[in-house]
């Protein structure tokens, strides 16, 4: 009887540990997710004012090169 009895608060303890494990790896799964959510954005972001950036680069030839007109 006392096997049985210890058993099956094995089984409840391993069951306990199950959800908590379960309900942890959502946590991090939704973590994860949001975080490349966010990493997509940012990178999508950064492609975007570079393009920009090289775009002004172009419109005005040498004037990134040049001194400012006070020297």
């Amino acid at each position: 009887m006392s096997d049985i009895k210890t058993l099956s608060d094995r089984i409840d303890t391993l069951e306990t540990r199950l959800m908590f494990q379960d309900e942890a790896i959502e946590t991090l799964n939704k973590t994860i997710t949001e975080q490349w959510l966010k990493i997509d954005a940012l990178t999508r972001q950064l492609v975007n004012l570079n393009e920009r950036l090289q775009e002004a680069e172009t419109q005005v030839p040498g004037a990134a090169n040049e001194p400012p007109p006070h020297y």
